[in-house]
């Protein structure tokens, strides 16, 4: 058992900070993000033996970590608690990356469904094959793909009216 926790302790310390930026960007809030992932974590260990036996555990503990958000973001909308703040005035966009334009773009992703945004989260800001975030996601790649395209589309007609051409956000939108 020793064993065990030592790998888990391992793993946690070398991947912990990933697989929070990960619950951060499927979530759209720190403290939400560092909740799904204690629960995450919690699932994970209690399976540890069985998940580290085989190839590398990173996958299926972020796989928990994107069904925990989707999960909690569905128990929300039931209980229907809605985000209330208003969006700030957004200063004219200068062509550099800013603090307003990840905090726009981060509004934007809470405003698609829990699966759009783990499926964007996982594709681009993971670096994921289509292939890799069906397989995180239990779906098919033609599901990632017509999910992703749908996402997209509803990220241009929250962001670029406002001035932003999507184009010109990259991976910079981290925790």
């Amino acid at each position: 058992m020793k064993r065990d926790e030592d790998s888990f302790a391992e793993f946690v310390a070398s991947r912990g900070t990933a697989l929070l930026r990960t619950a951060y960007l499927t979530c759209g809030s720190r403290d939400e993000a560092e909740d799904v992932l204690q629960t995450a974590l919690e699932r994970a260990y209690r399976s540890w033996a069985r998940i580290e036996s085989g190839a590398d555990p990173e996958p299926y503990v972020r796989r928990i970590v994107v069904n925990t958000a989707i999960s909690r973001a569905r128990r929300r909308a039931i209980l229907r608690i809605l985000p209330t703040a208003t969006p700030p005035d957004r200063p004219a966009y200068d062509g550099a990356p800013s603090l307003e334009l990840r905090d726009e773009l981060m509004r934007a992703l809470r405003a698609l469904t829990p699966k759009q945004r783990a499926v964007l989260v996982l594709r681009y800001f993971e670096d994921l094959t289509e292939a890799q975030t069906a397989e995180a996601l239990g779906v098919t790649v033609g599901t990632v793909k017509s999910q992703a395209s749908r996402a997209l589309a509803r990220l241009r007609t929250l962001i670029e009216p406002h001035g932003t051409d999507l184009r010109e956000v990259s991976h910079g939108a981290g925790a």
